[in-house]
């Protein structure tokens, strides 16, 4: 679980107060309801709740996605909520990584071309910028599909690519938005060998937003969340038993 003070300065995710209303004009949903989060570096942090209490909203708001409405919120040091939207941009697409549900894979690019996008955004001259896709390619086993384009690929082949493409700017923090969820259940747990394993060797914080409890099972630790506020938060268990549990 997050630390004490002693190891604030290790903490990749701080964040205090975080409240964020939702108004339709005709009805104000109070989606985040002040909540605290700390995440120390190299923790997997599962979230869980039921539809609509807030797991999505955090994540995008902790992430800089999306604005709150009040709070703080630290990543890597780095407060969030005094960067513009190109600053946000950037603080990004330099030290996070993204893997959605809905693989959000753009269907004319090969995956070479998907898994490399973070880096063109950020800058990295177009060679480069294929060479280390090719590496995260490699990395997830798919160096041979990466002339691929996604329509060719399978669905669990697809989460590989978006995996690829969160890791290939070797970000400290990884954020996962029901990441096995359109997935067979023997793909989904080489999903998450793949996440535990990039863990476990370059000491990445990932937060995962999940319905299912074998998922949050191989995590360091699972927040409970209700009605947009953290109803629980518990150690789930310690990094080489959740190695060891796929």
């Amino acid at each position: 679980m997050a630390g004490n003070e002693d190891d604030r300065a290790d903490l990749v995710i701080d964040a205090a107060g975080v409240v964020k209303t939702y108004d339709t004009g005709e009805v104000q949903v109070h989606a985040l309801r002040g909540v605290d989060l700390r995440v120390p570096r190299g923790e997997m942090v599962a979230v869980m709740g039921p539809s609509g209490c807030g797991k999505t909203t955090l994540l995008n708001c902790l992430s800089g996605l999306d604005g709150f409405d009040d709070g703080r919120v630290l990543i890597n040091g780095s407060d969030i909520t005094r960067m513009a939207d190109n600053e946000k941009t950037d603080f990004r697409a330099r030290g996070m990584g993204f893997i959605f549900q809905t693989y959000n894979l753009l269907p004319v690019l090969s995956a070479a071309e998907n898994v490399e996008l973070p880096l063109i955004v950020s800058g990295t001259r177009p060679r480069e910028a294929r060479r280390l896709a090719l590496e995260a390619l490699e990395r997830v086993s798919l160096a041979e599909y990466a002339n691929h384009r996604p329509a060719q690929l399978s669905g669990g082949q697809r989460q590989r690519v978006t995996v690829a493409r969160a890791i290939v700017n070797r970000p400290s923090i990884v954020w996962a938005d029901e990441p096995t969820g359109a997935l067979d259940s023997g793909t989904a747990n080489g999903i998450m060998d793949l996440l535990v394993e990039l863990n476990a060797d370059a000491d990445q914080t990932q937060v995962i937003v999940t319905h299912a409890p074998d998922v949050a099972a191989r995590c360091h630790r699972t927040i409970h969340m209700a009605d947009g506020h953290i109803e629980r938060d518990e150690a789930t268990r310690p990094l080489a038993a959740a190695a060891a549990s796929g």
